[in-house]
Parts: structure tokens; C-alpha cells; sequence
């Protein structure tokens, strides 16, 4: 009975710390949700309408910084928007990777190591989500190119 919940125990923690992973992208348009769920909850709009409020606002958060990052071309903007959201994910990453330490560990020096390894991970996972819908972008200036059809290594070719 004991190896039984020793295994459902590690099985449970596995699937909560995948579940973190899994979600951390959406951790800004949650935050974003909630707020103004809140802000229109406490304007009267009833809980229905807050809610509904909330969850189109967190849904056009997260659809607005992916087509953001994959539609713009500086690469300024691309990092101040990943950066917008990977910060708190990366800050629940360490709410969660803290509290999962305080389970069996007793040393606060080693809590807050793994805390941090929690928050890098957690913010560089939600960083790859966001900027995967993002297409490379060719180092070509525009009209540099005199002849397209022309293979690019001529040397590389043989002709005839």
C-alpha cells in the first residue's frame, strides 16, 4: 500500500509540474483575465458578465502578443513582447517550484536555488511557446537580389 502511494504521489507531481509547463504561456492573459473580470465584477456587471468579460480579455491578450510576435519585424518589440509574457510565468514557476521544495526539503538556501531553476525554466518555456508561432525572417535586403533563379553556391552546381 505504501509503494502505491509513493507512486501516485510522484504520478501526481509529474502531471502538476507538466501541467505548469504546459500552461505557462498563458500565464499573462490569466493575469489579464482576471483583472479585469475582477475590475467588472466590482462595477457591477454581475458574475456572468465578468466572467465572460474576463475570458474574452485574457483570449484577446494571448491572441494579440502571438500575432504580434509573428507579424512584427523588430526584433526590439519581438523580445519586449515574449519578455512580457515569460515574466509571469517565470514568476509562477518559482511560486511553484518554492512550494513543491518546502514538501522535503529543510534548507532555505536550496529552496530558493530551486525556486530560481524553476522560474529559468518555467519563463524560457512560455518564452519557445510564444515565439514558435514566429517565422524566421531571411537576412536579405529587399531588392539585393538581381537574379532569383540563380543558385546561390554557382560553384555547387554542374552544368552540363
Amino acid at each position: 500500500m505504501l509503494a502505491l502511494g509513493l507512486v501516485l504521489n510522484t504520478l501526481g507531481i509529474g502531471l502538476f509540474c507538466w501541467a505548469i509547463f504546459a500552461l505557462a504561456v498563458y500565464a499573462l492573459p490569466f493575469s489579464v483575465a482576471l483583472s479585469i473580470g475582477m475590475t467588472a465584477f466590482q462595477n457591477g456587471a454581475g458574475l456572468v458578465g465578468a466572467l465572460l468579460i474576463g475570458t474574452v480579455g485574457g483570449a484577446l491578450t494571448l491572441a494579440v502578443g502571438q500575432a504580434a510576435v509573428a507579424i512584427t519585424r523588430s526584433l526590439t518589440l519581438r523580445i519586449a513582447i515574449a519578455t512580457a509574457f515569460a515574466v509571469p510565468a517565470a514568476d509562477a514557476g518559482y511560486q511553484v517550484a518554492f512550494a513543491l521544495s518546502r514538501i522535503g526539503m529543510p534548507s532555505s538556501a536550496w529552496r530558493e536555488i530551486f525556486a530560481c531553476l524553476g522560474a529559468v525554466c518555467v519563463g524560457c518555456t512560455a518564452w519557445t511557446r510564444l515565439t514558435v508561432f514566429a517565422e524566421p525572417r531571411s537576412f536579405e535586403l529587399a531588392g539585393t537580389m538581381d537574379d532569383p533563379s540563380r543558385p546561390v553556391l554557382p560553384a555547387a552546381t554542374r552544368e552540363g
